[in-house]
């Protein structure tokens, strides 16, 4: 037991490792995702905006890019290999399901990070960005540790539908979703019923964090760090009882 738990870091890192060289040799996943994000935001936030809007901005589109890294590198990603019989593979080697689950998430966040430093770099260099170091840090902070939910409600429609309708069904909750909470542009903006809708959702609650660790805000952060916190065990649970059924149907 040791022996294995002694393991479990290495098999962890190998497979992270090969994970992250899968998505940096599929475009159609490592492109999309980190460059949407950084295409709204030179669009709204650079050419329209002055400097609080590029500010404001750099939330908005960063908590858009972290969702989209954790939906689609978990729900389109699981859901892939799972039609593939990559999964029953990975089953039947000595490596845990746990490994396999958190290196997608580890990957989903570094990608997450990796969307907030380059929106940071063209806001400084494009829109007169100044921020403190500490805001940088809970920044980044916020939205890759904050892509948490989004990856167990990939993980859970992963294992709802096949993969020929995965990237079809995660872009019908991650595109609206994303609108009506306020993240492709500010919630006033919206007309009076999306506005009642947004707090039902994570992604209002992850761009409101955001928000609030650049000075915009008013709300307390404990709400929304409650709020992202109940949608991870309810998202992990619905993903974990949907895993336990494709388990027993595949398996017996």
């Amino acid at each position: 037991m040791n022996t294995r738990a002694g393991r479990l870091p290495r098999v962890l890192l190998r497979e992270t490792q090969g994970e992250f060289l899968k998505l940096i040799r599929m475009p159609l996943y490592a492109i999309p995702v980190v460059l949407f994000p950084l295409m709204f935001y030179g669009l709204f936030g650079l050419s329209f905006g002055g400097t609080r809007e590029a500010t404001y901005l750099i939330a908005s589109y960063g908590a858009f890019g972290v969702i989209g890294a954790g939906m689609f590198g978990l729900g389109v990603g699981v859901a892939m290999e799972r039609g593939q019989g990559w999964l029953s593979l990975k089953r039947a080697s000595p490596m845990p399901p746990i490994a396999y689950f958190t290196s997608k998430v580890i990957i989903a966040m570094t990608f997450g990070a990796l969307i907030t430093l380059l929106l940071g770099t063209l806001g400084v260099a494009f829109g007169d960005v100044a921020l403190s170091v500490r805001q940088w840090f809970l920044l980044f902070a916020t939205l890759t540790i904050g892509a948490a939910p989004f990856c167990a409600l990939g993980c859970a429609i992963a294992y709802l539908v096949g993969p020929n309708s995965a990237p079809a069904i995660t872009n019908l909750i991650y595109l609206p979703m994303s609108f009506v909470s306020g993240l492709w542009m500010p919630s006033h903006m919206l007309p009076k019923f999306v506005q009642t809708l947004a707090p039902a959702l994570p992604a209002y609650h992850l761009g409101r964090l955001a928000h609030r660790t650049l000075g915009f805000g008013e709300t307390s952060a404990l709400i929304h760090i409650a709020a992202l916190l109940a949608f991870t065990v309810v998202f992990l649970f619905i993903a974990t009882r949907l895993y336990r059924r494709d388990e027993g149907v595949t398996f017996g």
